[in-house]
């Protein structure tokens, strides 16, 4: 009972890049965790892509970036400072914070540039979808960075379904928690809608496109969303069901307050299940400053000792089941699709309008947590 995705639309015209011969010049908008941590390592240790731009008016932050990327790096202060150089860049990459995705994304598409966006895409799916009518009107690719689509625990249930281990697929539990009892603050915390903070659009984007992805197109949702801790300001413990139109049920959690965390996998078949505990160790990986291109790193692969087991019958806490090697994690990959669309026209590696079938979801499961009713997709 596996399922896809979105349609993964049309691919983009390929890129001339400005300099004949040369990677494609990118241009990247923020430079704080989302940055920092992912963008720029993972664009600069692309092929045929070359971070040539860095938007950020934070001394110390461009100082962090040319430590790490070298003096010929340039900066500017703001988005628009770039809209006048435009035939100088191939990509712009959009990781400020969320409520700037939509006018940022939507003055880059009008310069002419193809856009990579961080998730959210956009505060709603109206906003994505008519972002997506802009990118196919103008010809270039609109894509969106959903990273964990390349966990390596995700990439491994993939497998799973994909040769039939479990038989037909019934139920998938996704937890992605966390435990932090007192707030860090900042927008990604903030209380005004205008920012789209809180868990259900963060980690929530994650764990509600993996489950389309996995299962396809969803038909109702239900939800509960919290706010937890004291002086939180946005929802910090939130769970989501999706029914599925294949009938798989899906069942999200994403928390900050969980003092006890579960499994980040459990799915659950007609003739096997599949439990895996523990993160994906790349953003571990990238926070220590570790890159993809070390050479004395397994990029992406995990102990043993933290594979999750397949089985029927008995819990795997208990010896039930065998050990499942995990795949290795592949972050590297999205921007490898990246530059192959723009260079070859092969496909974009996630769709605006995926982004959108994602964002239909966590707006359904923000009004049935609020009014306390299944909404039907």
């Amino acid at each position: 009972m596996t399922g896809t995705g979105s349609d993964p639309g049309t691919p983009a015209a390929p890129a001339t890049p400005r300099t004949p011969g040369g990677p494609l010049r990118v241009a990247l908008v923020g430079y704080g965790l989302a940055g920092s941590v992912f963008h720029a390592p993972l664009i600069a240790a692309t092929e045929g892509l070359a971070l040539d731009t860095v938007v950020t008016s934070n001394p110390e932050r461009q100082e962090q970036a040319r430590a790490e990327f070298g003096d010929g790096l340039r900066f500017a202060a703001t988005p628009d400072d770039l809209w006048a150089r435009a035939d100088e860049l191939d990509l712009i990459v959009i990781a400020s914070p969320n409520k700037t995705h939509v006018p940022i994304a939507t003055a880059a598409l009008k310069a002419g540039l193809p856009v990579v966006v961080d998730k959210p895409l956009a505060g709603t799916a109206a906003e994505a979808r008519e972002l997506a009518a802009l990118a196919d009107e103008r010809g270039l690719l609109l894509s969106v960075f959903q990273n964990r689509r390349w966990d390596n625990d995700f990439l491994t249930v993939r497998k799973l379904l994909a040769e039939g281990e479990l038989g037909d697929a019934w139920r998938f539990e996704s937890r992605f928690e966390r435990w932090r009892p007192q707030p860090k603050g900042g927008w990604r915390e903030s209380g005004d809608p205008a920012e789209i903070g809180g868990l259900l659009y963060d980690l929530g984007s994650h764990v509600v496109d993996q489950a389309l992805v996995l299962f396809g197109s969803a038909t109702s949702v239900y939800a509960e969303s919290d706010i937890r801790r004291p002086g939180a300001e946005t929802d910090d413990d939130t769970f989501i069901a999706i029914t599925h139109e294949n009938g798989v049920r899906s069942h999200l959690y994403v928390s900050a307050t969980t003092a006890q965390l579960g499994p980040r996998f459990r799915v659950l078949g007609s003739q096997a299940g599949y439990v895996k505990y523990g993160l994906d160790p790349q953003e571990a990986a990238l926070r220590e400053g570790k890159r993809p291109t070390d050479t004395d790193e397994d990029w992406g692969v995990e102990p043993e000792s933290l594979w999750g087991r397949v089985g029927a019958g008995e819990s795997p806490l208990t010896g039930g089941g065998r050990p499942e090697p995990t795949l290795p994690g592949a972050y590297p990959e999205y921007y490898a699709a990246v530059a192959a669309a723009l260079r070859d026209g092969g496909p974009n590696p996630v769709t605006a309008h995926e982004a959108a079938a994602a964002l239909d979801v966590l707006e359904a499961a923000r009004r049935s947590a609020a009014e306390g009713v299944v909404v039907s997709l």
